[in-house]
């Protein structure tokens, strides 16, 4: 004769499995941020003494790197991670914006089928693969059109506002999605036209959701390393021009590490750590900001 449970030993296998659980997600939190406080300690332990043994100025307000001359100056680099974010952004960040609004609210269901798949697909692409692209399609295009030899601020730039692209639809499609329709349904009775609607009333709205895409694209292009290699130009020079090469603080890293000892070895963490730092200074405007127009 088969006895079903009661209700009270229901549900305290219901609590020991929340308990549970909770536990499991704790642990994977806490490993988490050891992980990163880890990433922390082990960047600053070895950067600082070597900008202490360099100097401050030097490191940072240095025009010149030549680790063999004992100059270890990573100014041109700061620039260029600058240089190419900003591009990035300024070419990436509007045009995934204005995807997300047509897949959002103005693309037919048929139409919608294909391109999602699509803007997916983009996001799983590896990065060579984009830098393949660049240097096979994009450098040679711009030095048909006369901007420079191919390889420069401009060219990097362009394949970055490609690659951001997937992030920066997805999250602001999922914002726009989320979205009350109370929202284009009041800006219409009022008399605005549907673009009007989407673009004065919705966009707004979202406008937390499409910065959290916009930092999540930025997070990606200044963390790109390889695709910058191939089309950037790689020159550890401050850059005169967008249409002159450039060498980013990640591209600076990648080519030197394998053989940098010593000194060498310890300039190539700081600038890791001031890698580091760049991206947390960035995220921390960019949530000062989005914190600021949720207000």
């Amino acid at each position: 004769m088969n006895v079903k449970p009661s209700p009270a030993s229901l549900r305290g296998e219901q609590k020991v499995r929340e308990s549970l659980m909770k536990s499991v997600f704790f642990a994977a939190a806490c490993i988490s941020i050891l992980c990163v406080a880890l990433i922390c300690l082990f960047l600053f332990a070895n950067g600082v003494p070597a900008v202490l043994k360099i100097g401050p100025l030097k490191f940072f307000a240095g025009s010149v790197w030549k680790p063999g001359s004992g100059l270890y100056g990573i100014a041109p680099m700061i620039l260029g991670s600058l240089a190419v974010t900003l591009g990035a952004i300024i070419t990436g960040a509007p045009l995934g914006i204005l995807c997300a609004v047509f897949m959002a609210r103005f693309c037919p269901a048929r139409l919608r089928l294909v391109m999602s798949p699509a803007i997916t697909l983009l996001a799983g692409i590896p990065s060579v693969v984009y830098g393949f692209f660049g240097l096979m399609v994009l450098s040679p295009a711009l030095r048909f059109l006369g901007a420079g030899n191919g390889k420069s601020i401009l060219t990097a730039s362009l394949l970055l506002g490609i690659m951001i692209l997937p992030v920066i639809v997805s999250v602001s499609e999922a914002a726009l999605r989320a979205v009350p329709d109370t929202y284009y349904e009041g800006a219409l009775a009022l008399g605005a036209s549907s673009e009007e609607a989407v673009f004065f009333a919705q966009l707004p709205a979202a406008a937390p959701g499409v910065t959290a895409g916009v930092i999540l694209g930025v997070g990606r292009s200044i963390g790109e390393t390889m695709a910058v290699i191939m089309v950037a130009g790689n020159q550890a020079v401050i850059p005169e021009s967008i249409f002159k090469g450039v060498r980013t603080l990640t591209a600076n890293i990648v080519l030197e590490m394998g053989y940098a000892a010593d000194l060498h070895r310890e300039a190539l963490i700081a600038t890791a750590a001031t890698l580091f730092v760049f991206i947390m200074l960035i995220n921390l405007l960019f949530a000062l900001a989005k914190r600021r127009m949720s207000l």
